[in-house]
Parts: C-alpha cells; structure tokens; sequence
C-alpha cells in the first residue's frame, strides 16, 4: 500500500492507495481517530452489486451504518436525490459526530460530499473511489449536484478527511469508464509533466493498460492534483489550472443532456480544442495532430457532434463557474507543463470554436 499526504490551507488528510485496502476499511478508519458515533455509506446501485455489502459488513463490525444506494450515472447529482439523502441522514439520527463513506465513482463522491458539507452544516465524509475518474474528484474537496443549465453549480469545498483507493476495483471497469478517467489523467501530464505524457503517449489502447500501470497512474494524478490543491484550496489561482479542457467540456456534457457523453470524452474535445486555442494565441509548440490522433486511436471522440450549434455551446459557458462578469475564463498552455490563464469575450472564443470545428470537418 501506498500513501500521501493532502495538505490544504483547511485540512491535512491521508490517501491510501493499493490493491484489496478495501478489506481492511475498519482498521484504516479507526487509525483517523475520529468519533465517528454513525456511518452512512451511499454509493450507487451498479457498485453496490460488486463492492456495497462487503464494505457494508466490514465497516458494521465497528460502527452503526446504514447504507444508501442512488441511481447510476450523472443523473443522481440532483436537487431530489440530494434531498433523499438528506432525509436519510435525518431518518438514521446521525448527528455532528457521525461520517459518510462515499462508495464509487465522481458522482457518487459529489453527491454525498454535497450532503456531508451541508448536512448540519457540515460533518466529516471519507472517500472510497472505485473508478479511474475518480482519482481526480476524490481528492481535493470539490463537491456539487448539478443544475439542468450547468454542471456542478451548486457545492461547496469539504475537504473528506480521508480517501481509500482500492486500485483493485479498477480491473472490473468497463473501457468506457477506464476512457473517461484516463482523460483526467491525460489532463494532469498536459499541465504539470510532460515525461509522465509521453509515458502515457506510448499506450494505443485501454485494454492493454495493466493494473500495475494503472496504480502508476493513479500515483502520479493524485501527487499533480495534491500539489496544486496544497497552494490553492479554493481555486483563486492555480487550481484553476486543473480546469484544462473542462470549459468546453463541461458545457458538451450539459448540452448533450447528462449521461450521453462520459466525462472524459467531453473532457478530451475540451482539451483539443484548448490546444488549438493554445496554438493560435501563445503559439504553443504542441503537435495537435499527433496527439488528435493518439486520442483517436484510444477511442476518444474526434469533434463535437454536428447538431449541437457552437451558440448552444457559448451559452454554456457563460454559465460556466468560471466565466466573470461576461468573460470566459480559459485554461491555455504556452507549453507542455506551463500554464497560463486567458480571458476571452463570448464573440472571441465563438470564432475560434468555429474555426476548430471546421477544421476537424475538413
């Protein structure tokens, strides 16, 4: 097993990362030393079938749990089921001492991190990522349900006090999800490392992808991901940079409806088409047709569908939490490994988001 240590302005707190650590989830609670007087494990109904009631039992050997299960899918993050959780928390009497153990993939770690930050105004919550995704959002305290005109407008930071990656769950996903969380992990080689991309670079596909590759990768995405949050908790710098690819991204998501498009394929056109902007404002020395291609092969998605209007798409951002004041907040690279921050008018990133697109038409 290994581990490292999360260190914010708020909250320092251990991830615990290695194959079958699930099974020894009481003892890995305990040595939090929290109080701890109840636990409501949600999680979702897929992941419930495989992981729910083993760690249901495990942790029932210490503490009082009940056990929630929402829907699957990015569906669940919604006002209603937000609400029923509420309910049950209320219901199973946890009070200011008590813990949520969120068991899945980002959905699931939103939704019950949004409840704990909320729920008496905020009690402890620990994450049990069970996806490659899910390395990114575990960590780092970001937490939200969705809004049908946005992705993740309503949260708050509430930083888990501790986070249990099973790498093991990982060899039970289907490619799709293996995809979309691999994107992330993309993202965190285009901005902070690009030894660990070209490493990356050299897979043509996801099932040739072994599981001690992916407890590497895990490893390297956390380290990246703890560095920035360890400076900025809340986003007012450099956290921002994280956000590479996710503008336009999260509006694809929004625009397609939740649940058409995982994650990281929107996340994956949001950073071509970042690159491009890259290319044509900062001249970065990126070679987007090579990496377009390695994208392709890898089974990403080549262009946003022809039916979804670049206005739609506008709109979509200036809705986005980082648009201010009418400009929208984009994250470029000057190279690989070095980022900067640009500001655009709608008008501007319209244009270029036209020139993108018929570029990938041709």
């Amino acid at each position: 097993m290994k581990s490292l240590q999360i260190e914010t302005a708020s909250l320092s707190y251990p991830v615990f990362i290695g194959g079958g650590i699930r099974k020894n989830a009481a003892e890995l609670l305990t040595s939090l030393n929290l109080p701890m007087t109840k636990l409501l494990l949600i999680t979702d109904e897929e992941v419930d079938k495989r992981y729910g009631e083993e760690l249901f039992s495990h942790l029932r050997s210490k503490w009082p749990v009940k056990k929630v299960a929402v829907p699957s899918g990015e569906q669940a993050k919604s006002i209603d089921m937000f609400m029923k959780l509420q309910t049950e928390a209320i219901e199973f009497r946890l009070d200011r001492s008590s813990c949520i153990v969120a068991l899945g993939g980002g959905v699931v770690g939103d939704l019950a991190g949004f409840v704990a930050s909320t729920f008496m105004r905020g009690i402890d919550y620990v994450q049990f990522p069970t996806t490659l995704l899910s390395h990114d959002s575990a960590v780092g305290g970001k937490v939200a349900i969705n809004h049908p005109l946005g992705k993740n407008l309503i949260g708050a930071f509430h930083q888990p006090k501790a986070v249990v990656y099973d790498t093991e769950c990982l060899s039970t996903l289907p490619e799709k999800e293996m995809r979309s969380g691999l994107a992330e992990v993309i993202k965190h080689a285009f901005i902070r490392d690009e030894s660990f991309l070209n490493e990356l670079h050299k897979m043509d596909s996801i099932e040739a992808i072994t599981i001690g590759q992916l407890s590497e990768m895990v490893y390297k995405g956390i380290s990246i991901k703890a560095e920035v949050v360890s400076q900025d908790e809340r986003e007012q710098g450099i956290r921002a940079y994280l956000n590479f690819g996710h503008t336009l991204g999260h509006a694809v998501e929004a625009e397609y409806g939740y649940g058409e498009i995982t994650h990281g394929d929107a996340v994956a056109l949001g950073m071509q088409f970042a690159l491009f902007v890259s290319e044509k404002v900062l001249n970065c020395p990126v070679d987007r047709t090579k990496i377009a291609s390695w994208l392709k092969s890898l089974g990403y998605p080549e262009s946003v569908k022809r039916e979804v209007s670049t206005e739609a798409l506008i709109n979509r951002m200036m809705n986005d939490k980082k648009t201010r004041g009418g400009i929208i907040q984009f994250v470029l690279l000057d190279k690989i490994g070095s980022v900067r921050l640009h500001s655009f008018k709608a008008e501007e990133i319209e244009r270029w988001l036209n020139m993108w697109r018929l570029e990938g038409d041709k």
